[in-house]
């Protein structure tokens, strides 16, 4: 299928169907830059959607928009068929989850109290800490293997070993949807491999809806059930990874030329990047024809 008709298929899809996470028509940008202009996106509910793309194409600002760290200059973005910025903050965060891309923490925070943060959607006035909130800290960190780290200072992990805190605190959140921004940044292969297993199962075994930005296409293609291919702020194509990811696709996004085979373990698309020589006969074969 080709990546126009893709695209087409899938803005039909998106007319009709409702999905609880949404931007229509929007405009995204930064002071007077435009990133994106009449961007409408569904997000597939129960899906575990990645967006890929070439660097500076929109993906992160996109992520931002979707979870109301970014206003839209035109448009909107839907929670629930709510425009996202009405909504009260803690009801938003009750919902959807956000792990961005460079997160800080407070000098002098341990692991475990900055799981512990995740929980503040949940607390009220007449809700304080609860053994629920502890035994979810306790799994969250459990299921990021970073329990044995609980009374250890944040500031003096590793990077790796910070970010998998952060996704701990985002998953101590229990939002039905949530959304990372390069997740598997600072994480050796062991570790993004890790990552990826775990927004699996969050999506397979307790059915959240998860949108991430990856840059590599191969992990995206393998975990994807949903792929949304972005350049120049545009959608070029997005639909199952098994049914858009080809050579002439990456060709278009990210000007590489590849081949595409079945990756041997899992039968998904799997880029194979054309050899550096063949890539430089075909460059000077264009400037020739040019």
């Amino acid at each position: 299928m080709s990546a126009d008709r893709t695209t087409r298929s899938g803005l039909n899809n998106r007319r009709s169907t409702v999905n609880r996470l949404s931007a229509d028509n929007v405009t995204l940008a930064y002071d007077q830059r435009v990133i994106a202009e009449q961007l409408s996106v569904g997000i597939p509910d129960r899906s575990f959607t990645v967006i890929v793309g070439p660097n500076a194409c929109g993906k992160s600002t996109l992520l931002r928009a979707l979870s109301r760290m970014l206003r839209p200059s035109r448009g909107r973005v839907l929670l629930d068929g709510q425009v996202i910025q009405s909504m009260p903050a803690k009801k938003v965060a009750r919902t959807l989850g956000l792990l961005p891309q460079s997160s800080i923490a407070p000098d002098g925070i341990t692991v475990a109290d900055l799981v512990g943060r995740g929980r503040y959607p949940h607390q009220g006035i007449l809700r304080q800490w609860s053994a629920e909130d502890e035994r979810v800290v306790r799994e969250s960190m459990a299921q990021t293997g970073v329990a044995d780290l609980a009374e250890r200072y944040v500031d003096e992990l590793s990077g790796g070993q910070r970010q998998r805190v952060w996704i701990a605190m985002a998953l101590a959140q229990q939002t039905p949807l949530l959304l990372l921004d390069e997740p598997t940044t600072y994480l050796d292969i062991q570790h993004q491999i890790d990552v990826l297993d775990l927004c699996a199962e969050l999506h397979e075994e307790q059915g959240r809806t998860l949108v991430a930005v990856l840059h590599d296409l191969n992990h995206a293609a393998r975990y994807a059930t949903h792929l949304i291919a972005l350049r120049g702020g545009r959608i070029i194509a997005e639909g199952a990874p098994n049914d858009i990811v080809t050579a002439e696709l990456v060709e278009e996004v990210f000007g590489l030329r590849c081949q595409v085979i079945d990756d041997p373990e899992t039968g998904t698309p799997l880029v194979v990047p054309a050899a550096r020589r063949a890539r430089t006969e075909a460059k000077v074969a264009a400037t020739e024809a040019s």
